[in-house]
């Protein structure tokens, strides 16, 4: 993950925000349900055409899911519960997002269903790693936060730089580049646990 090295200097940057949620009384799991909602609706506006909409759900979603565990954390109550209701909700963001990108036009259905396999199978790996014994692991050249990034910026030059290369616009080739790093994620995963479980 190469936005997982900037995670420190995030940190410090957010706890200001962190501060406001927790006096206002938002809870971590509210935050996971609101990252959860704007997903749903980020699905919906690429399914309708609404780029600018999506995109910006899109940065709602990564926001409030960077947020929630920062909060339990500065509150003392991250726990188990919580940790397994995040993860749950991103599968589901990334199903929401993905599809909607692809069933709205910006890509013929098999590079969607490449990319969001991709999606899933890397995300499915770094947690079945902690399921065989070897604890949790989320290496590889894309995570999840390198693809809300991604997303983000695609969305953006799809609406002020307008056109299609090769038939697709800057979302459709996004969505070849998760089916791609996506799987490679996977396989990077995969070889990883794999070499670990050769210690046991």
């Amino acid at each position: 993950m190469t936005l997982d090295q900037f995670r420190p200097q995030v940190q410090g940057i957010m706890q200001p925000v962190v501060d406001l949620v927790r006096k206002i009384g938002i809870t971590p799991n509210a935050l996971t349900i609101a990252s959860f909602l704007v997903s749903a609706l980020a699905g919906i506006a690429f399914y309708a055409g609404g780029v600018v909409l999506g995109t910006v759900m899109v940065a709602l979603n990564a926001v409030f899911d960077a947020l929630d565990g920062a909060l339990a954390r500065d509150m003392g109550i991250a726990g188990i519960r919580g940790d397994f209701l995040d993860h749950v909700i991103d599968r589901y963001a990334d199903i929401f997002i993905i599809t909607g990108i692809f069933a709205g036009g910006a890509a013929p259905w098999p590079i969607g269903v490449f990319a969001l396999t991709g999606v899933l199978m890397s995300s499915y790996l770094g947690t079945q790693a902690q399921a065989v014994g070897i604890g949790r692991f989320y290496g590889g050249i894309l995570g999840r936060a390198d693809r809300l990034v991604l997303i983000i910026i695609a969305g953006a030059l799809t609406v002020l730089i307008p056109g299609e290369i090769y038939g697709l616009n800057y979302l459709g080739w996004l969505l070849v580049i998760f089916g791609v790093l996506g799987h490679y994620t996977a396989f990077q995963r995969f070889a990883h646990v794999w070499r670990q479980i050769e210690k046991y």
